[in-house]
């Protein structure tokens, strides 16, 4: 199937499984609209790949996209390709950012995370089990999914718990597709408002955190490498923003899967498979990300079926149509299997090349802890309402429920 106008992209992310298969059908990459921004969405995941490692590809829009400066003043999501850090960086100026920001995401420092996510999972499942009555039904996105995250990064990154629920709500609106230019605008500056409050008190009283690490690596440096403030700011909205949602819709979607595929969860409770299995099954099947924006051909790239993505034009990566594509998962791409993942991860939804996520890692320890913790204290936990009947998150990026609802224990005489 060819498509002779741009597909336009569901701002609210309504109906993903049948956008990403009419993107599939369409070809290898195909000319999409993104809130008036015309780009390719790339689906087939070895052409995505190929993308996504070679130097034909670029984050950056101030060399390689000619429509930059039109976007950054109109589009709803010029953040995403405004920003000042390794995200929107290309070549030694990436290697650069990404070497200063390594050693915040060692793998000391993650594994020394391991017995604080213990104690918050436990703490706040302590909190559900003496708050819900058996039967109740409770979001647990709201009450287990999002707080973790939060409390995990605001710890890493020495964020203080009076400024949680101002960042949860401003990150909210970095992942949103629906405000409109103005609105976006808005949530930028309240944003940055709560960033430079961050610089600011970390510099007065720097602590053994990654917002001081980077602070450090701001104003220390002396080699010409150093991180500029702009840079500095840039890089921890990175942190800490790609750090929250995306477990929070991990957590989300691992438990609406589990529960709504119990021969699966069987699986895990006989030995079966791991919780580990499970994490990267979810990640394939439901990634926290649906659509990555944006990426920019440094040069005319040739399409397998014929045909070119033009140097200049913007791509976008499709990472859950690529997820399920028959070609690298064959008749059950579209199933939820944790059996599939034994060997290794089989997804993008960390990305690939050398943008490939750093927190990662963290990601995987929070989403195996978090799980294994909840069905170990909910073994009887059911969802509330079908998984058909979750109302989606509005937005063609992040991807998760606005609510889940699910009955932690059966009703008393049940």
């Amino acid at each position: 199937m060819s498509l002779t106008q741009p597909l336009v992209l569901d701002p609210t992310g309504s109906d993903p499984d049948s956008e990403h298969a009419k993107l599939r059908a369409a070809g290898s990459a195909v000319r999409v609209d993104i809130l008036g921004v015309t780009a390719w969405a790339v689906t087939d995941p070895a052409l995505l790949k190929q993308l996504l490692t070679g130097p034909d590809v670029s984050k950056d829009g101030r060399q390689h996209w000619p429509g930059y400066e039109h976007a950054v003043a109109t589009w709803p999501l010029a953040l995403w390709v405004s920003v000042h850090n390794m995200f929107t960086a290309y070549g030694g100026d990436h290697r650069r950012l990404r070497r200063l920001v390594a050693p915040a995401f060692s793998a000391r420092r993650i594994a020394a995370l391991g017995e604080r996510i213990e104690q918050i999972v436990a703490d706040l499942l302590d909190e559900m089990a003496a708050t819900t009555a058996p039967g109740e039904a409770t979001d647990v996105r709201e009450v287990f999914a999002y707080p973790i995250p939060i409390k995990v990064i605001s710890h890493l990154m020495g964020l203080p718990e009076e400024q949680q629920a101002g960042f949860r709500t401003v990150v909210d609106g970095v992942f949103s597709t629906t405000l409109t230019p103005e609105e976006a605008m808005a949530n930028t500056v309240r944003l940055y408002g709560i960033l430079d409050d961050l610089i600011a008190a970390k510099r007065a009283a720097p602590g053994d955190d990654m917002t001081s690490l980077l602070i450090a690596a701001r104003d220390e440096e002396g080699d010409g490498s150093a991180l500029e403030e702009t840079e500095l700011r840039d890089t921890l909205l990175l942190m800490i923003s790609a750090g929250y949602e995306t477990t929070v819709n991990l957590l989300d979607q691992a438990i609406t899967a589990l529960l709504s595929h119990p021969d699966q969860l069987a699986l895990v409770r006989s030995g079966q498979a791991d919780w580990g299995s499970v994490v990267e099954e979810t990640l394939r099947f439901e990634p926290a990300v649906k659509n990555l924006p944006l990426r920019f051909a440094v040069r005319d790239i040739p399409l397998p079926e014929g045909g070119v993505i033009p140097a200049g034009e913007p791509i976008l990566a499709a990472y859950a149509a690529a997820n399920r594509h028959p070609d690298w998962h064959g008749e059950s791409a579209g199933t939820f299997d944790i059996t599939r993942s034994a060997p290794g991860p089989e997804h993008l939804a960390f990305g690939h090349g050398v943008h490939f996520c750093l927190g990662a890692p963290l990601a995987r320890l929070e989403g195996t802890v978090a799980l294994k913790a909840f069905f170990d204290r909910f073994p009887d936990a059911e969802l509330a309402v079908p998984a058909s009947a979750l109302d989606r998150v509005p937005s063609l990026i992040t991807n998760g429920h606005q609510r889940l609802p699910i009955r932690l224990r059966p009703a008393t005489g049940a």
